[in-house]
């Protein structure tokens, strides 16, 4: 049984990279019938980045179907309308003024299709930024995160598109919060979600604390922890793991296991605050009984106790992970030259299921047969639009 509550939803969505497509994959793997809108005669150019957006297309475009079309031609623009009279959704990500030079902006599809949600993914809400060009790298420059992340006086962006993965989470949030009042008032909306302001959400932790304690805070690599041990250590295997000793129940035990008797009697640290205070003194010691183990031995010891723990992964040794596999958190997908990849589904269940796949990665113009019968145009109608080139 496939998880799909929002089947009843048609989406069509104009976008490219990661936003756009992130909002879109969530209402897909739900369930959603997902029409993307490709330019013809190649679609999506998210399709053939190189480099650090090579995973970009395969990563965020399950379960659409694709229609491949030219829109700068009257019979394409017909088309893509008829498609977006009969959706509940539109989605878009290109940039100011692109759609509406097009005839596709809000006020012109929802005076046709009052019920139309049409969401904007963009990089600035309505302001004195909201003509600028963002990308991710961008907004996490400008937002703190860059600072956040890297050593002092060292901005370095975050390890993942995490701005434009949250930024198209929100868009999909706002689209069905109006869902939901559509069902009452029968009236779609305009929404927005933007990569700007959701950097700024994710700093909204550092600006409360600079605004509780009068003083800003270091990046991470600089931080005072707030937590007596949340340490990285290295092991005798020449590993690392992740421990942390959070809570007063806690420090005894961690302290008996691994031989700390000394610290575990001092009254000095008998609260976590004290802990946190003698960092300094404890955390050498620490690291030096915890190297006496190897990797293996050291995340056993923790999982007996109940320590929150970690080895430090990379991003590939998830494909192999236990968990995730076990637990249906990998979606199986072909990419575009056969080879079959497993990668993550959203990280959500419904009554214990994973939303998972019910479209493989789909070529551009895959689906434009059916997608034009179901618009009501004829064979021979279809032949002639592919023989102009206004589909592939």
């Amino acid at each position: 049984m496939t998880v799909s509550p929002l089947s009843a939803l048609k989406v069509v969505e104009f976008t490219h990279m990661v936003m756009g497509p992130t909002a879109g994959m969530v209402l897909a793997d739900l369930g959603a019938d997902v029409v993307k809108v490709e330019p013809a005669p190649k679609g999506d150019s998210t399709r053939a980045l190189t480099g650090s957006g090579t995973g970009f297309y395969a990563s965020f475009q399950r379960n659409r179907r694709s229609l491949c079309v030219d829109m700068k031609t009257p019979e394409g623009l017909a088309l893509v309308k008829k498609l977006v009279a009969s959706s509940d959704v539109l989605i878009e990500n290109f940039r100011p003024g692109a759609m509406e030079k097009l005839g596709l902006g809000y006020a012109a599809l929802s005076a046709e299709n009052p019920r139309l949600i049409y969401c904007s993914c963009k990089g600035f809400l309505n302001g004195p930024y909201q003509h600028r060009t963002a990308l991710d790298e961008v907004v996490q420059m400008m937002g703190g995160l860059a600072y956040m992340t890297g050593p002092e006086g060292q901005p370095l962006r975050a390890g993942a598109s995490v701005i434009d993965i949250m930024g198209g989470l929100s868009a999909a949030i706002a689209i069905l919060s109006v869902v939901t009042e559509r069902a009452q008032t029968g009236r779609g909306r305009y929404v927005e979600a933007a990569l700007f302001e959701t950097v700024a959400l994710l700093m909204a932790q550092h600006m409360a604390q600079t605004a509780i304690t009068g003083t800003a805070p270091p990046p991470m690599s600089k931080r005072t922890p707030a937590w007596p041990v949340y340490d990285v250590f290295d092991t005798a295997d020449g590993g690392q793991v992740f421990v942390g000793v959070v809570t007063d129940t806690a420090w005894p035990a961690f302290c008996e296991a691994f031989g700390l008797t000394e610290l575990g009697a001092d009254p000095s640290l008998a609260t976590k605050q004290q802990r946190v205070a003698q960092r300094a003194r404890t955390i050498p010691v620490i690291a030096a009984a915890l190297r006496h183990y190897t990797k293996p031995a050291l995340m056993e010891k923790c999982e007996a106790l109940g320590l929150p723990y970690a080895p430090i992964g990379k991003p590939a040794d998830l494909f192999d992970d236990p968990h995730l596999n076990a637990s249906g958190g990998l979606v199986p997908l072909t990419l575009p030259d056969g080879r079959q990849v497993k990668l993550p589904a959203l990280p959500i269940t419904l009554d214990g299921e994973r939303p998972g796949l019910r479209h493989d990665l789909a070529p551009p113009g895959a689906q434009n047969d059916e997608l034009c019968a179901e618009l009501g145009y004829s064979e021979a109608e279809v032949a002639r639009l592919r023989e102009a080139g206004v589909i592939v």
